[in-house]
This record gives C-alpha cells, structure tokens and sequence, in this order.
C-alpha cells in the first residue's frame, strides 16, 4: 500500500518502482545482450507503458476536495465571513477543476455578508455552466475510465441543480425582488427535468423517487398573494407545497387564507423571516469493502486460470457519499416588539434531500468505480498479452505497476460545502410600522447561544422579507431585509 497514517506516499512508491524498473531492464538487458533481439524488444514496450503509468501517478494529487473545504467551513461557520471568502477566491484560482463548486460557496459567503445581488450573480454563472456540462462528453468520460472522476467536470448534483435555483430566488428576493417569482417557477421546472431525464418514466428510473422540493412553491405563493389580485395562483403553488411538504403545517393555514382573498388585516403587513439553519451535507472519501472484496476473489480466479496474472485488488475501490452533520441547533425563534413570536420551520430538509437523492443514485456512481477498476486490470492484462511477458519479474513489475494505478484513484467528494442544513420560515402579521425583530437558535423550541436582532419596516398590504444564517450557535455574517418586488 502507498499510504500510511492518512498520508499519501506515492512519490516514494513511485521511487521504489523505477528503481525495481531500471533493474529489471539491466539484468534483461544483460541477459540478452548476446541475443539483442524481438524479446528483449517486447519487454522494453512493456516498461516504457510502466512509465507512463508511473509518470500518471507521480502527476496525481493526493488530497481531496473535501480535505480542503474544512478550512472553508471552519472559518464561515465560526463567522470569520471575510476570511473563508479569502480562502475560496484563492482556490477558485488554484483549482479550475473545483472553480465551479468553490463559486456556489462564494455565493452562500455573499449573500451571508450583505451582498444578494453578488450572490446572485454567482449563482447564475455556475447555473449555466452546470445547464452546459449536462451534454455529454464521450472524451472525458474515457479519460475518467483510465483515472478517476476527478478529471470529469463537475456538473453537480441533481440536489445542487434544484438548490441553486432556490437560492437564486432568495438572492433576488433580498435585493429587489424583481425576478424572485421567476426564479421560483423554475425551481419546480428544474425538477420535472432532472426526474424525466433518465427517458421513459417505465423503465426503472431511480430519480422517480425524488422527494420535491416545495421552497419554489412556497416562494412564488407568498409573492403572487401579496399581489392582492392572484390568489388563485397563490393557492395552487401552496397546495405543491401541502404535497411536496407534508411536515409543514403551516400551509393548512396559509391555503385557509388565501382562500379567503385575505393577505392581512387593514393596517398590517406580513414578515417573512427565513432563516438558514445548520451545518449542511458534505461529501467524504469511502473504501467500499464489498465491491474490492468481489474484485479480489475475481482477479485472483482469473490469474489461475489465465496465461497472465492480474494486479492483486490492494487498493480498495474509493467512491463519495453524502454525510449529512450532525448539529444542535434546529430551529430559530423568533421574537417581535408586539409581543409576536414563534420558531422558524422546516420548508426544505437539504439534508435529508442530499443523502436521499444520492443513495438513490449511488448504484451508478458504484458501477462507474467497478468499470473504472476493470479497465485497468484489462489494460495490465493486455499489455502483458500483447508484449508476451513471460518473465516473472516483469510481469511482477506490471502487476506492481497496475497496483499503484488503481492506488492512485481519487473519490470525486466535490461538492456545495456551504449549504445549511435546512431552510426554514416563519410568516408574521404585523402592524405596519418600525419593528425590532429579536432572533435566537433553539434546540427543541428551546433558545440557547448568542441573539440577533435588526429593525424591519412593514407596510400596509406589503410583504418584508428577512434572512439571517445560523449554521451553529450564532448569527453568521449580516441579517438582510428587504421589501421584495412591489405590486
């Protein structure tokens, strides 16, 4: 093995490997040099192909996305906003491959520090740039059979996708409001994509278990109600939510209301006050024991039965899963100079919509890790095939050669590392006026850690949007209000 106390010591692997290497051809090269002739020749192709393979290896990094995104997270979630952002932008210059993943960070930074409309922006670039990478490329997808998926570009994950479109609409939302309406809508459309993107709904399509996310619904809800004029459409976008979100009790009470054609009582306005709570998912590195157990009884099967040997499975098969956090804080509450209060709810479980979403996926991610690994067997194999290696010792350098190949894979653990973990809201009524709205974390309903608060204006029939992030146990970075889009 080329790794010892969670290093990676394949330079020294790789060291040992040229000089096993450069032996071999001293003492074939004695041995024949009274006979320089096809089989000499023969092995000499074979090591120039385990140079090569050395030459992959000595290229390759060792540390993961995941490895460098904890410093990331540390400094955003201990409220050190200026520093993570300084981390992220000198990544996103030192990594391209990671670029995309490290923008949709920048973008939660932003708009934690007061900047929606940066965020925004950020947003919508990588958007495109994912829209983009769905089209397949047959190229990459062969050069990541021969490494690892770490040289595909990353085109995010079904969650990521759908995700981005809600923060789109939160971004907007904080700044104008113009296009929050918009954004919402295409939330839901996003989804029906992504589900119908596998063909024919009858053939066994893993993304028909998606659960839906509602946060687009409830958004364009909110915003078509305070129209005073659509409260047809407000009610059908909160029966999605109804639907999608049957947690959320409060859309009983918001579909009695709208049924009403009643935003609020004359004199008041409403305070939306979502809230981004918790430590989100991540992705870690995983050996996955079954799969490299499998592979071993096979190639130790096919190296008794066949002409070659095969390079022993050492190096266990590494694939990325989802790991949801583990946080005390799950709810904010929420206090109001009039007496009014209550405790933040869940609209969106990110959570538990990342690991679903990938476990139902993850047979696909597993076989590409398989086929990855059959591969290079099969290209040892038919290296020794085609040169004829019937030396024990070059064939053992192949195998060797094969073994630090397969060692040098990397699991792709890319991912949006700054989500929260869920997504929750509360609606208040309140007079129209100056207000000063107090908010804690709580665990259970029961507050605990550092308060918050900021002044908000409500108007009269009007809607007022507040946001604030609590990943632990105090507020990350600036409280945004805003007036959202007008009438």
């Amino acid at each position: 093995m080329c790794v010892q106390n969670g290093k990676c010591l394949r330079v020294l692997c790789v060291f040992r490997l040229s000089d096993l290497c450069d032996s071999i051809l001293q003492n074939q090269y004695v041995s024949t040099s009274h006979k320089v002739g096809p089989l000499h020749f023969r092995h000499l192709n074979s090591f120039l192909l385990l140079a090569a393979l050395v030459g992959v290896l000595s290229a390759s990094g060792c540390a993961t996305h995941g490895d460098k995104l904890e410093s990331i997270r540390s400094a955003f979630n201990a409220g050190r906003v200026e520093q993570a952002e300084s981390i992220v932008q000198r990544e996103i210059s030192a990594r391209k491959s990671d670029a995309d993943v490290l923008k949709l960070d920048r973008a939660i930074i932003q708009l934690a520090d007061g900047r929606p409309g940066d965020a925004e922006r950020s947003l919508r670039e990588v958007r495109d740039r994912f829209d983009y990478l769905e089209q397949k490329d047959v190229g990459e997808s062969v050069v990541s059979t021969f490494t690892d998926d770490t040289k595909r570009a990353y085109a995010g994950e079904d969650y990521e996708k759908i995700l981005i479109r809600c923060f789109l609409a939160l971004s907007n939302l904080m700044a104008d409001g113009e296009d929050a309406s918009a954004y919402a809508l295409q939330v839901g459309d996003k989804q029906r994509q992504i589900i119908n993107s596998e063909g024919d709904p009858s053939n066994d399509n893993p993304r028909l278990a998606y659960k839906r996310v509602a946060l687009g619904a409830y958004l364009h809800g909110a915003i078509q109600e305070a129209t005073h004029a659509n409260y047809d459409e407000a009610a059908r976008s909160i029966q999605l939510v109804a639907n999608w979100e049957p947690s959320f009790a409060d859309a009983t009470d918001d579909l009695k209301r709208v049924s009403t054609g009643r935003h609020s009582e004359p004199g008041n306005g409403v305070l939306y006050v979502f809230t981004l709570v918790g430590r989100g998912p991540y992705k870690e590195e995983r050996l996955e024991t079954p799969a490299s157990n499998a592979l071993l009884i096979a190639d130790r099967i096919l190296t008794v039965t066949s002409k070659h040997s095969l390079p022993p499975t050492i190096a266990p098969i590494k694939v990325p899963v989802v790991v949801r956090s583990i946080n005390q804080i799950d709810s904010v509450h929420v206090e109001t100079d009039t007496g009014a209060a209550g405790v933040t709810k869940t609209i969106t479980d990110i959570g538990q919509l990342a690991v679903d979403q990938y476990e139902a996926i993850f047979p696909q991610v597993m076989a590409r890790a398989v086929v990855r690994r059959v591969v290079k067997k099969g290209a040892v194999y038919a290296t020794k095939e085609a040169a004829n290696i019937n030396d024990p010792l070059a064939s053992f350098a192949l195998d060797a050669a094969g073994v630090l190949w397969e060692a040098s894979e990397s699991a792709d653990t890319r991912c949006w590392g700054l989500l929260p973990d869920r997504i929750q809201v509360l609606r208040l009524e309140l007079p129209a006026g100056e207000h000063v709205v107090k908010l804690k974390p709580a665990s259970r309903n029961a507050p605990f850690g550092a308060a918050a608060s900021h002044t908000v204006g409500i108007e009269d029939g009007r809607n007022t949007y507040l946001m604030a992030n609590f990943p632990e146990d105090r507020l990350v970075g600036q409280i945004l209000v805003s007036a959202g889009p007008g009438e």
